[in-house]
């Protein structure tokens, strides 16, 4: 068993924080928390990620310029290889977790 006592946040884009939580073979654990007015650009990865909100409202932006609103006790998934893109278009701060199989440890976009 991996014990983690603690997370390193680091911001790979203004306003967007993330710290790994735990990763094993399979999968990984990553919290987020979005500053308001903060955004993910659109990008793709091979992960599956199933994410779970804390507090605020997210809203995801799709390939298709669909648009979907995750708020406080919602919970997502993403297929492998789909696009999308997050913002935080509220108040106050997104809070989250999500996890993603294959592990994944520095998203795409942190380098945009």
């Amino acid at each position: 068993m991996d014990h983690h006592e603690s997370a390193e946040l680091h911001e790979p884009v203004d306003g967007v924080e993330l710290a790994q939580l735990s990763s094993g073979e399979l999968m990984s654990v990553q919290y987020f928390r979005i500053a308001p007015g903060a955004s993910v650009p659109m990008h793709s990865h091979r992960h599956e990620q199933a994410g779970y909100v804390f507090d605020g409202d997210l809203t995801f932006v799709l390939a298709d310029e669909s648009e979907v609103v995750v708020s406080a006790g919602d919970s997502y998934t993403f297929q492998g290889n789909e696009s999308h893109a997050a913002e935080n278009r509220g108040k106050d701060p997104v809070v989250g977790i999500d996890v993603f199989s294959p592990p994944r440890t520095d998203p795409p976009w942190a380098d945009e």
